[in-house]
């Protein structure tokens, strides 16, 4: 059988798309690329992500993928803090980009033009590229080179910057791992998130994340098919797991959500017999969410938790999660999950406490340029990613929420997820945030932000969501305020960009937490 890569309606074989990341290698070399340099994608999911990616993996130099929601100006400094010598982009992305001013730095800039299909799934005008005449096309640029046949170098992942919710993008930056250890990680990878040959695998997600990153670079190399969603579309992943016969799906509790909320009679269109496995990560998953899952797709859903930092730690199949409702998992062989308080002692089993991890075979990293605040995150050998959370007598790991979205109010810690998931199982809510705003009195006051389901009508709706939640939650959880919203800012990997939403309330206000 050919084992092959789908992007849309376009497909290639896998040969192909090796032959022309070997071709990529020989022309990042040219470009002056060496082993730890870096070569920067500001490319939607398509051919040349991988492609680039792979072929800076053959020279041991990192690939640095960069979100394109992000700023100009927060692009800009991306390059120039991994010091990228190449950057592969987008043509509709290019007005992200200070062209002439990276070129007159010496980097290379190479421009893949935008499918026609990727710019109808991102509603892109076509005339939204406005290219210098002299840049160089991928396809030109790869013909012009033959395929690296260098000995391969050290192997190296991608660097992925985190958004965080303060200052700058950081860079994390992981040594390379050696042969043991490589070992290592490619049979966890094939226990956990089930990257083993043979396998039909789809990514609905930007690989500029890392989960959709690793899923790919790995698929490339194991699956006998590979699939990359242009953009995500629940009706539209159900069609391509009938069509491509898809084994394996990596998605986002948000994907869930869209999925449980198409119209019965299109859930019930397609054949999805082939599914074997589904992996889930990245963001809490309202428990509701997940049972409704379980039982249209049956046991196969699986969970695990980690930052972009540490790695998968902890990992759960359906049953141990349906025994243990709610939960992220138990840590994996090699991983140490440690739950410590305020005061820096470990906590015992029911305690929540700020969570800190580890993998032994896992390369160390450090935060690009910024090995202080490297430091600053690590104690006993263990890294944190700043999440809330405790062991139950079993050990397995729940996850309360983040320590800096944590509500204390009149000196009472309150976690917004909690409410959150809460608010979901009610029909009548499509989105929700739960955040804290100043409060004279308490210091903090619990907030709601509702979007209602299509048809939902405003009379009541107020007073049917606090009747619900006072059937789940403790009267002093039940936001104080609940406003309306059209609509909640989330980002491709469905993740809640929730300090947009929060900062208009603390203008003005030092925060406490």
């Amino acid at each position: 059988m050919t084992r092959s890569v789908h992007v849309g309606t376009r497909s290639r074989d896998t040969t192909q798309v090796e032959d022309r990341a070997a071709r990529a290698a020989t022309g990042f070399v040219a470009a002056g690329v060496r082993a730890g340099d870096a070569v920067a994608l500001l490319l939607r999911n398509d051919f040349a992500f991988l492609e680039a990616g792979a072929g800076a993996a053959l020279l041991g130099a990192y690939a640095v993928p960069l979100n394109w929601h992000l700023a100009p100006s927060e692009i800009d400094y991306v390059v120039h803090d991994c010091d990228a010598k190449v950057l592969v982009v987008h043509d509709d992305l290019l007005r992200l980009v200070d062209v002439q001013g990276l070129r007159a730095e010496g980097r290379t800039l190479v421009v893949v033009p935008t499918d026609p299909g990727i710019r109808r799934a991102y509603q892109v005008p076509e005339d939204a590229a406005s290219m210098p005449p002299d840049l160089t096309l991928w396809d030109h640029w790869l013909a012009r080179h033959e395929p690296w046949r260098g000995v391969p170098g050290t192997p190296v992942e991608s660097v992925i910057y985190t958004s965080g919710t303060t200052g700058r993008p950081k860079g994390v930056k992981r040594l390379p791992a050696t042969p043991e250890q490589m070992k290592r990680i490619e049979a966890m990878r094939a226990k956990v998130y089930g990257l083993v040959p043979g396998i039909r695998l789809i990514v609905p997600a930007p690989m500029y994340h890392a989960a959709p990153n690793v899923f790919a670079s790995r698929g490339l190399k194991v699956a006998d098919r590979l699939v990359l969603m242009e953009k995500f579309d629940a009706e539209e992943l159900l069609r391509l797991i009938e069509a491509h016969r898809a084994t394996t799906l990596v998605m986002v509790p948000t994907m869930f959500v869209r999925l449980l909320r198409l119209p019965e009679a299109v859930r019930q269109r397609y054949d999805l017999s082939s599914l074997q496995q589904v992996y889930h990560a990245a963001a809490p998953c309202p428990p509701e969410v997940k049972a409704e899952m379980i039982a249209w797709w049956g046991p196969i859903i699986n969970e695990w938790y980690g930052t972009t930092e540490s790695s998968v730690v902890t990992w759960c199949n359906s049953e141990q999660w349906l025994s243990h409702r709610g939960t992220v998992g138990r840590p994996i062989d090699g991983a140490r999950v440690e739950i410590v308080g305020e005061d820096g002692a470990l906590l015992p089993p029911g305690e929540p406490g700020e969570i800190y991890v580890g993998l032994d075979f896992y390369p160390d990293f450090t935060f690009h340029k910024r090995e202080d605040e490297r430091r600053q995150i690590g104690r006993n050998g263990l890294i944190t990613g700043g999440d809330v959370g405790y062991l139950d007598q079993d050990g397995f790991l729940y996850i309360c929420d983040r320590k800096r979205d944590m509500i204390i109010s009149g000196g009472v810690n309150i976690y917004p997820a909690e409410i959150e998931a809460a608010l979901l199982e009610s029909t009548e809510v499509q989105d929700c945030a739960v955040f804290g705003v100043p409060d004279p009195e308490y210091g903090e006051a619990v907030l709601a932000l509702v979007v209602r389901a299509p048809g939902v009508s405003e009379a009541g709706f107020d007073q049917r969501l606090r009747a619900l939640l006072g059937q789940r939650l403790a009267r002093y959880k039940i936001p104080r305020t609940i406003e309306i919203r059209d609509a909640l800012p989330r980002d491709d990997a469905g993740k809640l960009i929730k300090r947009r939403l929060r900062e208009p309330y603390w203008q003005g206000i030092e925060r406490r937490i």
